[in-house]
């Protein structure tokens, strides 16, 4: 306090005049400075300087307040913002949060209801589930439209049904055990052999859908009621027989071509999609990293040799091809049959004389159905030929190769003499392989067929050659040619196997 005054009430006093004055007053109230000396003044020029001055101090002090409050308005104004943009971020990241979670559920849902992807560069077209329902009638087929129906009808989930299509260029599991059998002319023959899982589908699509097809009255291979002796009969007695194979039968046959057949029986492009990806695989390369096995695609996806559905498939897609070649045979006076891969036609004299035109004609067809004819299995037998069709021998009747029949009836017999140890037939396990040809032989000569299979039956159930037979079938049970062959697969060139 000074003078009863207070701090406020001081301060507004020396506003009102100034410092110097309010101090002088004070000096003289407190007895500093007598009353009676007079005041000390400046001259005028500096008194006015002075309030110059003052006014332009006093303008500048309000200017820094007035920045100053500014700058604090505006920190707090920032502050505030930030507040609220840290509010706002919290509540974007909260409610895409909840929306994730909804899209994954809705996702889930949708999987869980339908398939709407199936791997890269395969599925285009999943949302088109539409069949033609008269296109399928038409073949008397069963009508699905989408994933459901097929996987309700096939009796597996919709997840399982996707797992076993599902297309990977680089997967870490495969659906097929892969291994090689030798060929009949040399070198080696790549058997793709289906998973059960896969292999229960593949059997479920040919009993209702592809048996359920007509094929071509040529198609003689993997036909009900059909086998090779069908295949040879309409070439008995010709004068000219000319064998034809196909290069790389079932690797030519690509996804797209197999999609395609399904899509031209009706089903919708979901449906073929599927069925398509059941029925192909690609060939792969196996490669272990880090102790993890991987397989990884080298080729399209085209149809496994070792699937139940892929020989059926070919009936069908070689349907056309079959027809062409129908029109061309009746064009030259020759029959014309095909069993799997393998093609005879067949004609009397003077038709034989045409055959360097037809061939260029097989040629050219065969090209442009996207195959190729392997050189070296191109055939022209004539009269005067051991003329063969399918491994029988067609000259005047059916009939076997006398040098191998009378080659297996000596195999036979030294059996009985000396066992099996270190005896040879085919390229296979010799328990399959001499089997396999009895069965054979008895399909193209019924009793001297069924005399054969008794005479190895008595031998197998020799007990020093049961034995011995036991101990190959321990050692072979891996092995792919220890596989039983099955009754009409089997011809004298050929183990079962290769039929394919």
């Amino acid at each position: 306090m000074a003078g009863g005054l207070t701090r406020q009430q001081l301060y507004d006093k020396i506003r009102a005049s100034s410092k110097e004055e309010v101090i002088l007053e004070e000096m003289t109230r407190l007895g500093f400075w007598k009353k009676e000396v007079p005041v000390p003044t400046l001259p005028s020029p500096l008194l006015r300087q002075e309030t110059v001055l003052r006014k332009e101090l006093s303008d500048l002090l309000l200017e820094k307040q007035k920045h100053q409050d500014q700058e604090r308005l505006l920190a707090d104004m920032r502050k505030q913002r930030m507040e609220a943009a840290k509010l706002k971020r919290a509540e974007t990241k909260l409610r895409n949060e909840e929306k994730r979670k909804a899209k994954a559920a809705a996702w889930a849902a949708t999987k869980h209801q339908n398939i709407v992807y199936l791997g890269e560069d395969v599925s285009a077209g999943l949302n088109k589930k539409v069949a033609d329902v008269a296109q399928l009638e038409k073949y008397g087929l069963p009508v699905w439209h989408d994933a459901n129906a097929l996987a309700t009808a096939m009796q597996v989930t919709l997840a399982k049904l996707r797992y076993l299509a599902y297309h990977r260029k680089v997967a870490t599991h495969t659906h097929y055990q892969r291994f090689y059998i030798p060929k009949k002319s040399g070198g080696k023959r790549l058997i793709s052999a289906p998973m059960p899982a896969l292999k229960a589908v593949q059997n479920w699509i040919l009993e209702n859908i592809l048996y359920k097809i007509s094929n071509s009255p040529a198609a003689h291979g993997f036909v009900r009621g059909k086998s090779i002796v069908t295949n040879a009969t309409p070439h008995v007695g010709q004068d000219i027989v000319i064998n034809i194979d196909l290069r790389n039968f079932f690797p030519a046959i690509e996804y797209k071509r197999v999609k395609g057949l399904f899509c031209r029986l009706g089903y919708s492009e979901q449906l073929a999609t599927l069925l398509g990806l059941l029925c192909t695989e690609p060939e792969v390369d196996e490669i272990t990293l880090d102790n993890r096995k991987y397989y990884v695609a080298k080729t399209n996806r085209h149809l496994p040799q070792g699937a139940p559905s892929s020989p059926a498939i070919t009936n069908l897609i070689c349907y056309k091809l079959d027809k062409r070649f129908e029109g061309l045979a009746a064009k030259y006076g020759y029959i014309y049959t095909r069993y799997a891969d393998d093609m005879t036609f067949s004609a009397k004299a003077p038709a034989d004389g045409k055959a360097g035109q037809l061939i260029r004609f097989i040629k050219q067809v065969v090209k442009e159905e996207g195959f190729t004819i392997h050189p070296d299995k191109l055939q022209v037998m004539r009269k005067g030929d051991k003329r063969e069709v399918t491994g029988i021998v067609v000259n005047e009747k059916l009939s076997l190769d006398r040098d191998k029949l009378r080659r297996f009836r000596a195999l036979l017999h030294h059996i009985s003499k000396t066992g099996l140890a270190n005896k040879h037939w085919g390229k296979g396990n010799i328990i399959s392989s001499i089997t396999g040809y009895a069965d054979y032989v008895a399909m193209v000569k019924p009793a001297l067929g069924l005399k054969l299979k008794a005479t190895l039956t008595a031998l197998l159930q020799r007990p020093d050659i049961k034995e011995e037979a036991r101990a190959i079938w321990t050692g072979a049970v891996t092995s792919p040619a220890a596989t039983p062959p099955e009754p009409g697969k089997t011809s004298s060139d050929k183990p079962w196997w290769d039929v394919l």
